[in-house]
């Protein structure tokens, strides 16, 4: 198994934690989760992160790169990778089989085509003549680099700003990438239709709300992190901060929070097409299927 991989990825609410958990209790593998924000403390709900599933008939599956930051730290891409391959070779070392599960395309993605990435400092003279462009000019330039980024930083104007200093720097300073194993890794995709991946995601934020979803961002705004930088972390954590702040009543954080999660569902599926185009094949597998028959296929793939 030395540089290989394997993956599971989809669009949110598919159960790719439930198949990747279970997948590693058959053949002693170890879970590399691709998620951008459950690498914080503290954000258990709102990320999904479903602990409770690593553990499978009393058996505890290890995971990795989950609760590894504060809430409040802007965690990034060329720290993820970083922290991936460092949890990588641990499990190597250990005879298991690293299996990647997530739903952050430009994290699962700067894995397994092997980005070369360096950590970029903040240039404020670059800074200041970006700021000086319209949101549709910053858009159109995002759109012309060479480094593929997470949609998100389409939609805020900050990030838009931190997305082409990273892509300046890499042009202008070469020598400082950094080099990286180059993976072989087996992709597999969960897919739903349409309408049945609408209907688990409001069925799935109904129950997160039930389960306390709003008491954890009051706990982290009581702890003393900013309600900008939760609003930050975009979805569940901007909605429910923007409602406990009285900015928005219940249904309208209910109904914008779930729009919004279909519309990133949207971009995730965009995502994928983009890294199959690309040339990162991917095994789809029906998500009407049960779960032995998902492990079936996967296990006749691997063999």
């Amino acid at each position: 198994m030395e540089n290989k991989l394997i993956s599971i990825l989809g669009t949110t609410a598919t159960g790719k934690t439930k198949l990747a958990v279970s997948l590693a209790a058959m053949i002693g593998g170890e879970i590399l989760s691709a998620d951008s924000r459950q690498v914080y403390r503290g954000m258990n709900i709102g990320s999904g992160k479903d602990l409770s599933e690593y553990t499978l008939n009393g058996m505890e599956i290890p995971y990795h790169l989950i609760d590894i930051v504060d809430a409040g730290y802007e965690y990034n891409v060329y720290e993820y990778q970083k922290d991936f391959f460092k949890a990588y070779k641990t499990i190597q070392e250990r005879k298991a089989i690293p299996i990647l599960s997530g739903g952050t395309g430009m994290y699962i993605e700067s894995v397994l085509k092997g980005y070369q990435l360096a950590k970029v400092p903040r240039d404020e003279s670059l800074r200041f003549k970006l700021n000086k462009k319209s949101d549709e000019e910053l858009r159109n330039m995002l759109y012309e680099t060479r480094i593929p980024h997470n949609t998100s930083d389409l939609d805020d104007r900050e990030r838009s700003i931190r997305a082409l200093e990273i892509d300046i720097y890499y042009q202008e300073h070469p020598k400082l990438l950094t080099n990286i194993p180059k993976l072989q890794s087996i992709n597999f995709g969960i897919r739903y239709n349409r309408q049945e991946i609408r209907n688990r995601i409001t069925e799935r934020l109904d129950q997160r709300l039930q389960e306390g979803m709003v008491k954890e961002v009051e706990e982290l705004l009581n702890q003393g992190i900013d309600s900008e930088k939760l609003k930050f972390y975009g979805l569940e954590y901007k909605y429910l901060t923007q409602y406990i702040l009285g900015e928005i009543d219940y249904n309208e954080m209910f109904s914008s929070l779930n729009t919004a999660i279909h519309q990133f569902a949207k971009r995730q599926d965009t995502w994928w097409r983009r890294m199959e185009k690309n040339g990162i094949r991917i095994l789809w597998i029906n998500g009407e299927i049960t779960l032995e028959e998902k492990l079936a296929f996967i296990i006749g793939q691997l063999r």
